[in-house]
């Protein structure tokens, strides 16, 4: 059976409160990007997990970008440094070696940035989760689009974080489509399996004590965020509506490792960024595209891009080297096991891409007229 879960309408999106845990990650830096332009998102906090890049440097890029998108006042907190059970599996030919490919920031002058603490049971990203979710219950909503070791950690710490949490979206996971890591895995079930192993295994538990459906976590796997498949033209059409002085354009032909011109910070940090990401997907034989999975669900959590789903009961596979990190889902009960997820079956990609532009644009328009300000200009 399908169901359709989120439908965008032209009315104004509803305010939410978004926990966002990421390993960015050109994605997620897009995603976060995203997010901080949108007026009716709050960050409560960005939290970082190893993945994309070790977690000090997620923090580093997360702390630059929200600066640069004039959000300083959101808490960054480093959770886990390694994944639960096995070692720590970098991609630095897949995001360069800072995550954010061809992209650069100064680390910001001062933030609300927090550190974790490393003698505590207990890290500090995890610990910011499970406080805010115990002082706002039902009203937040946990977005993950790096490897599950913080929520992992979050729901051992707190099993009544799935009745607390408004809802959860997750980038992971295949299911009818080739792994991006493995034939069969994806990347981030792949970097630690044995803790999206137990998010899975904690909301079976919550549903069979009677979880309400509509907070079972939103699964964005790459059966559909592959279909999020930016041509590079985007980044142009960006720039345009941004306001850029000069065209921007990122073309195949250019020389590898091509730095953007363009005027707007902002865009000439996508820009930098996506380049990379088009000329690695063109190494794999895929063409001079990007797969921009975390926007997706950076959408979904954000309630401004339509999506069907289907009720499923996942699981991970741990224990085979051939096949670890693998993603199962039963949608006809086969195991006698109830839904623990709404694995995402449809979206629409045209609409996503214009969402992007229309709203990012918005944003490095108003960094522009703030600097230009700041400088006495106009």
């Amino acid at each position: 059976m399908t169901t359709l879960v989120g439908m965008h309408t032209d009315a104004a999106p509803a305010p939410v409160k978004i926990l966002f845990d990421n390993d960015t990650g050109i994605d997620d830096a897009l995603a976060l990007a995203y997010l901080a332009a949108c007026e009716h998102v709050e960050l409560v906090a960005v939290t970082s997990t190893p993945g994309n890049v070790d977690a000090e440097q997620v923090a580093a890029n997360n702390r630059a970008l929200l600066a640069l998108c004039e959000r300083p006042e959101v808490p960054v907190l480093i959770g886990a440094r390694a994944p639960l059970r096995i070692p720590l599996v970098t991609t630095p030919e897949t995001h360069g070696p800072q995550g954010v490919g061809y992209a650069e920031l100064d680390a910001p002058t001062s933030s609300r940035a927090e550190e974790d603490g490393t003698t505590t049971a207990v890290p500090a990203a995890v610990g910011h989760w499970i406080r805010a979710a115990r002082e706002n219950p039902g009203e937040l909503t946990a977005l993950i689009t790096a490897p599950l070791t913080n929520f992992a950690l979050a729901l051992r710490a707190e099993p009544e974080l799935p009745r607390l949490l408004k809802g959860v979206v997750i980038m992971g996971g295949a299911f009818y489509h080739q792994g991006n890591t493995t034939p069969t895995a994806e990347w981030n079930t792949h970097v630690d399996p044995h803790a999206a192993r137990e998010v899975f295994a904690a909301y079976t538990a919550a549903a069979e004590a009677g979880l309400e459906p509509e907070k079972l976590p939103v699964l964005c796997s790459l059966d559909t965020t592959e279909r999020f498949e930016m041509q590079p033209e985007l980044v142009g059409e960006l720039a345009a509506a941004a306001g850029c002085a000069a065209p921007e354009h990122v073309l195949a032909t250019d020389p590898e490792g091509t730095r953007s011109a363009a005027s707007n910070p902002l865009v000439r940090y996508l820009s930098d960024a996506l380049r990379f990401y088009f000329e690695f997907h063109r190494k794999y034989d895929q063409g001079f595209i990007a797969h921009v999975h975390d926007y997706f669900a950076a959408g979904i959590a954000a309630g401004t891009l339509e999506y069907r789903a289907r009720p499923a009961n996942v699981d991970v596979e741990t224990e085979s080297p051939l096949l670890l990190g693998t993603t199962v889902a039963d949608y006809r009960g086969l195991w006698g096991r109830p839904a623990n997820a709404h694995v995402v079956s449809w979206n629409d990609p045209a609409a996503g891409f214009d969402e992007l532009v229309t709203r990012t644009a918005a944003l490095a328009r108003r960094i522009d007229g703030d600097q230009g300000r700041g400088a006495g200009i106009g």
